[in-house]
């Protein structure tokens, strides 16, 4: 009786911590990068626009309050996460900035291992339709396996802006570095 119930405590026990992990947003952990920085009009406020502000667990839309990431005018601009680490990701929540709320339509949530092409070559998890001005928004991967998450708005020239990005799921065990 006793190794039965033993046996019964350490499964709860498992269970419950794996799914307490899916409720970390792992973003907060990772490394960011995007394909430029927005300069110019606001470069002497030196933080504004930076990759790390999508990630800064802050949802002010507000860009001038130095919480949103900014690229410049590009051909398919991007934002990418490292995880340092393999994930079956089931959501990811985008916060829009509460001006220009059309740009975010037709980004690309992607995700998977490569770095090709700067990880854009990477399975799509969705497209984003769009979300309103200031807006937080969730997207369903439904577990897609992946170190890399990126943001990307392919074939166009635009601008991407991020207030806040957040990805939920859980580590791919046997991969823990």
């Amino acid at each position: 009786m006793k190794v039965i119930l033993r046996a019964a405590l350490t499964c709860m026990m498992l269970v419950i911590s794996a799914s307490d992990y899916s409720d970390k947003n792992e973003a907060l952990r990772g490394r960011v990068t995007q394909s430029s920085v927005l300069t110019g009009q606001w470069q002497d406020v030196g933080y504004l626009g930076l990759a790390i502000n999508a990630v800064d667990g802050n949802l002010d839309p507000e860009y001038s309050h130095g919480s949103c990431s900014h690229t410049h005018i590009e051909n398919s601009p991007w934002w990418r996460l490292d995880m340092l680490d393999q994930y079956h990701i089931d959501t990811v929540k985008i916060t829009n900035r509460n001006e220009y709320s059309e740009r975010l339509t037709g980004a690309e949530i992607l995700i998977g291992n490569s770095l090709a092409n700067n990880g854009n070559n990477n399975p799509r998890c969705t497209v984003i339709a769009y979300i309103s001005a200031g807006d937080t928004k969730t997207f369903q991967c439904h577990g897609m396996k992946g170190r890399y998450l990126n943001i990307v708005i392919p074939g166009k020239t635009a601008t991407l802006t991020l207030c806040e990005v957040q990805v939920f799921g859980d580590l791919v065990y046997g991969h823990a570095g």
